[in-house]
């Protein structure tokens, strides 16, 4: 982690600041160790401090520098994010950006002006905030913003677009997003000069007539052939694998687009099986006499109705709960179908991979909030609260390039797992024995940055240079 540190330029962007600001310490040490501790060893800032404590090079600051430094971090994010594209802009890929947000819950009950009450994506009746993030067309994090959970995630896509436009010198670019970002202000942002969007369309929220069109079974092509399907009657069995798609150019709003429906067999029956098992779960519920609480439209309990009518439409004492088919019917026909919009005149399959790798977004989060146990969140002030997410933000930054370099060949819980394992039992006056078992990451590891640490003792000699060249 340290060599992918100096890498993307963090020491660099840490000398600027150490220039401008009157530091009584290294910020390099402080920043980094803040990082190798969020991934290593992800815990509360003091629990981080003494995981520090523990590694072969001591971090030379206090305990007390760590929350002191944590209020300039805040102040320098924004330029910080700039510094390190700058360094590392030739091995970004611009032409393609992808935008969503998620939110991070707090250990508290009461709300203040950051941490506000909203709809967490956990379902916790926790307040939140709410984190922004840019990734470039190869994953790689570009950017982020953090807001107070009750607001719209909406209007926060085109502020840091144009944040990334001044600070990046970026102009021309796609930007994706899911459904949620993707209001008409937002579509319309992108319509000009040279940006172009793609974006998750819901097809229940289209006109009526589009709807028709869109689940119409016939007009369907697959791939470059000009030959039209009837979704009725293919076989979805030996087209288990095919994506079928129909497009239109459409005019909703004032707004030119391009609209891409797809079909796919494979995820329609990938719903049906969810559906199925929740069906299931929604019938327990009614066998339980449970009540049904429909907060959350994922939730079994969604076809669970309940009325407090006799058949006769008498006003009854109980309530009767039953499982409510049409809702059922209702969902299923839009089982396999998906939809986009664009104003890009690519060709279609060039459209459908731009949104499929929106889906490095999701685990962008999923490695923050599990990997990195970036939440809870347990700091107050808010100024601390974003130097939190900065530091998130780098490790997810350092994390995506370790990736690189093992050329995608293992899962992200592999690659953290054999990192946090890899161990060393010091021998005073003599060197360092490796406490880890070989495994064929521990050596793509090696191999990826040209050193090794998994002989039988490591002299002290040899480890100091090998620290030192990870400085390089």
């Amino acid at each position: 982690m340290q060599k992918l540190f100096h890498d993307v330029g963090l020491h660099k962007v840490c000398r600027k600041i150490e220039l401008k600001s009157s530091f009584e310490y290294d910020l390099t040490s402080f920043l980094s160790g803040l990082i190798y501790a969020r991934i290593l060893s992800p815990s509360s800032k003091l629990s981080s401090y003494d995981y520090l404590q523990t590694l072969i090079e001591k971090p030379n600051f206090e305990l007390h520098d760590v929350y002191r430094s944590l209020d300039v971090l805040s102040e320098e994010s924004e330029s910080i994010q700039a510094m390190l594209y700058e360094h590392g802009a030739s091995e970004h890929n611009t032409s393609v950006l992808y935008y969503d947000c998620t939110n991070f819950f707090f250990e508290i009950e009461d709300e203040d002006d950051f941490r506000k009450y909203g709809r967490s994506k956990e379902h916790r009746p926790n307040p939140i905030v709410q984190l922004g993030l840019f990734l470039d067309g190869k994953g790689t994090p570009l950017a982020f913003t953090v807001f107070p959970g009750n607001q719209n995630e909406q209007p926060t896509l085109i502020p840091l677009e144009q944040r990334i436009i001044k600070d990046f010198s970026l102009s021309k670019f796609v930007v994706c997003t899911d459904a949620g970002l993707a209001s008409n202000a937002n579509r319309r942002f992108n319509s000009f000069a040279n940006r172009s969007y793609v974006v998750r369309q819901s097809l229940k929220q289209l006109p009526d007539h589009l709807k028709h069109w869109a689940l119409e079974p016939k007009g369907w092509r697959l791939g470059t052939s000009e030959n039209e399907y009837d979704l009725n009657e293919i076989d979805e069995y030996i087209h288990r694998e095919s994506v079928f798609y129909k497009e239109r150019w459409i005019n909703e709003n004032n707004l030119e687009q391009r609209l891409v429906v797809t079909f796919s067999p494979k995820y329609k029956h990938y719903q049906r099986n969810i559906r199925s098992r929740q069906i299931d779960r929604a019938e327990k519920i009614i066998d339980r006499g449970s009540s049904a609480d429909n907060r959350n439209p994922n939730s079994p309990k969604r076809f669970v109705t309940e009325i407090q009518m006799t058949m006769d439409g008498v006003i009854a004492d109980r309530q009767t709960a039953f499982l409510d088919t049409e809702k059922i019917t209702e969902e299923e026909k839009y089982d396999g179908f998906t939809a986009v919009c664009t104003t890009l005149e690519d060709d279609v399959s060039t459209i459908l991979k731009i949104n499929r790798h929106r889906r490095e977004i999701e685990e962008s989060f999923r490695l923050m909030k599990t990997e990195f146990r970036a939440r809870p969140v347990y700091l107050q002030k808010e100024n601390r609260i974003r130097a939190h997410f900065l530091t998130c933000f780098l490790a997810l930054l350092l994390f995506r390039k370790l990736e690189e370099k093992l050329d995608g060949s293992y899962t992200a819980s592999e690659i953290i797992e054999t990192l946090r394992k890899m161990d060393f039992y010091k021998i005073s006056g003599i060197g360092y024995m490796p406490c880890y078992k070989r495994t064929q990451i521990t050596d793509a590891l090696h191999a990826a940055f040209d050193f090794r640490t998994d002989k039988v003792i490591i002299t002290d000699k040899r480890m100091k240079k090998i620290i030192k060249d990870t400085k390089k």
